[in-house]
């Protein structure tokens, strides 16, 4: 599984229904299921971006369509990064030539 970044940002419907947010993330949980990822945890943050959730997936394809999927609803927009953990990071560093 590769593991994938997700910054969101509230779209103007997403944040006139911002009580619903917990529940529209319960249900981006199932969403993410479906496509074959799972939203491993949610992030409210304060900065540049409403939301960050961190992602596993099989591969971009799945990634791809969790996105397009989420942001189809019309609550947020989203950013994806595809992220390497510390042991990929590591391998990648060492095998440079």
């Amino acid at each position: 599984m590769s593991s994938y970044i997700m910054l969101l940002d509230y779209t103007d419907q997403g944040i006139r229904n911002i009580k619903e947010s917990p529940k529209r993330a319960d249900a981006a949980r199932d969403l993410a299921k479906r496509c074959g990822a799972e939203m491993k945890d949610v992030y409210m943050t304060i900065g540049s971006h409403d939301l960050v959730a961190l992602v596993e997936a099989p591969g971009d394809e799945a990634i791809a369509k969790f996105a397009l999927s989420i942001g189809a609803l019309g609550n947020v927009r989203t950013t994806t990064l595809k992220a390497f953990g510390e042991r990929e990071y590591r391998g990648i560093i060492e095998s440079l030539p």
